[in-house]
């Protein structure tokens, strides 16, 4: 479904950024993954090339723009292009108001919203040469229903769906698609780490009856990023098995 096309991913080392880079390679593209550090790029790098699937691995802070335009320039060159851009990386945050620092506040929306600016605002020329692109945000079903604590986080993702219809609209005449994915409760390994007690009760609430796979949510951006959603712009997609708050 991506043949030809060429992805960066970031938030790419673990959870459900791994696994679209997994499902991304699968479908023929280049991928190429972002990460915080050097030391998790290097281990997802290794861990893929023991599954047969190669790619190549960058650790931009991504609220640095220089840097972040260098690493851009650079795969442009080397790969000819950038036909998908997934901005994955993120915080969470859980704590109640009182109890978060104006630091921590400002950390969630550094990574959350301005680093997907920061990462947009460099790929987005390149696609505008090609009059082709598709930029896909990692939102989630809490950017919908807010959550109980750790505002920072629902804040942010309310900011991602308005920056992704946003850019849907001024982006269109070029014919770069940008869309987001809301993933609800998914079995990552945070979430693994939890205990059964707090899960099940979370189980209950959705409909489906099960809470998501990484493998849900990167067949969701496959389909977004793909020629079979080549109407659909401006879009959260809901990924959540009809779970409600």
């Amino acid at each position: 479904m991506l043949k030809n096309k060429v992805a960066i991913v970031t938030g790419g080392t673990r959870g459900i950024g791994l696994e679209i880079v997994r499902t991304f390679k699968e479908n023929h593209a280049e991928v190429i993954l972002f990460g915080s550090k050097e030391e998790s790029v290097n281990k997802a790098i290794t861990d893929l090339a023991k599954e047969g699937i190669k790619v190549e691995g960058y650790y931009p802070d991504l609220n640095n723009p220089t840097e972040i335009k260098q690493v851009i320039e650079e795969i442009n060159e080397k790969y000819g292009s950038i036909d998908i851009l997934v901005n994955n990386a993120g915080i969470s945050a859980n704590k109640k108001i009182e109890e978060t620092t104006a630091e921590e506040f400002e950390n969630i929306m550094s990574l959350n919203v301005k680093a997907i600016f920061n990462v947009t605002k460099e790929v987005v020329p390149f696609m505008k040469n090609k009059k082709s692109g598709v930029i896909l945000n990692t939102s989630s079903m809490v950017s919908i229903y807010g959550q109980p604590s750790g505002v920072g986080y629902p804040t942010s993702k309310f900011a991602v769906n308005g920056l992704t219809k946003s850019l849907a609209r001024e982006l269109a005449s070029s014919n770069i698609r940008v869309n987001a994915v809301a993933p609800g409760i998914t079995n990552t390994d945070m979430v693994a780490k939890l205990p059964k007690e707090m899960i099940e009760p979370l189980i209950k609430t959705i409909p489906l009856g099960r809470i998501g796979e990484p493998r849900d949510i990167a067949n969701a951006f496959l389909f977004l990023a793909s020629d079979l959603a080549s109407y659909i712009t401006g879009v959260i997609l809901s990924v959540d098995g009809a779970a409600r708050s």
